[in-house]
């Protein structure tokens, strides 16, 4: 049985709707939803011209921010709806995605079950990596975002020069230094990837990988100018395992299916608006 298939075409089955916001998370939802095979709607909502959520994002959650996923069940008065990247990933892979490999076995055999240390190498990478894309790596992310507002021309002309010098000792001082390490982490779990595989958690996409593209792809786009260290280049040009793994996911088929259809319904919407 595929990822999707002992809900889809059944009486009463969930409808799924995907609150999806430009220059978010969202995209990485789309991904997974198209890894389980699920049908699922999609509701665009774009950023303002200060590249805040738009208001009409706290309709769906108090915080106004994305992704949502709400999911509407026959025999429920009301939609669930779940908020925050790492517990919709761990929702949906909970209730759809048996007999597949997006999320690794956990235990070594059936003499190991409950016991501590049983589980698998795979599926201890798999738990640690659904934590870490948004609790280690994010957080350099955004404050490597905060320092570039301070170089932008949001700050004034004429404290801009102070405060761009400020920045540049900050990112060499602190923000180079910790993407790093954080990249050296990374090539070491590939190159010692279970089973000699080519994704973080063995030889299989898991949905830990799904939720590490977006950090990963920002550390290339925001952080990749940085230089490692006096003579050794730029962060870009020195972790060839991790941008060959980050490629590889930008070319898995489930990831170019959600672009396309993202794509086409941008497209819809703006031809009718």
């Amino acid at each position: 049985m595929a990822p999707g298939e002992h809900v889809k075409g059944q009486p009463g089955q969930p409808k799924i709707k995907l609150y999806w916001l430009n220059a978010s998370r969202s995209q990485r939802i789309a991904w997974l939803l198209e890894e389980l095979g699920l049908d699922y709607d999609v509701e665009l909502f774009q950023r303002t011209p200060d590249m805040r959520a738009p208001p009409d994002l706290r309709d769906v959650h108090p915080l106004g921010k994305a992704p949502v996923v709400s999911i509407s069940i026959p025999s429920a008065e009301k939609p669930l709806i779940l908020a925050e990247s790492g517990f919709i990933v761990q929702y949906l892979c909970d209730h759809f995605a048996q007999n597949s490999d997006l999320v690794p076995k956990r235990y070594r055999d059936s003499s190991h079950e409950g016991i501590v240390g049983g589980e698998t190498d795979e599926w201890m990478r798999y738990q640690y990596f659904l934590h870490y894309a948004e609790g280690s790596l994010m957080p350099q992310l955004l404050v490597g975002l905060i320092l570039s507002i301070l170089k932008s021309p949001k700050i004034p002309i004429f404290i801009r020069p102070i405060t761009s010098a400020v920045v540049d000792k900050l990112q060499a001082a602190y923000l180079a230094p910790e993407i790093s390490r954080h990249l050296d982490f990374l090539e070491s779990q590939l190159a010692t990837s279970p089973r000699a595989g080519s994704y973080l958690c063995g030889p299989h996409l898991t949905a830990a990988d799904i939720l590490l593209s977006f950090p990963l792809q920002l550390t290339k786009q925001r952080a990749g100018g940085l230089k490692v260290s006096k003579g050794e280049g730029k962060i870009v040009d020195k972790y060839p395992r991790a941008w060959e793994y980050l490629q590889r996911l930008e070319q898995e088929p489930g990831y170019k299916r959600a672009e396309a259809r993202i794509k086409k319904l941008l497209e819809s919407k703006e031809q009718t608006s």
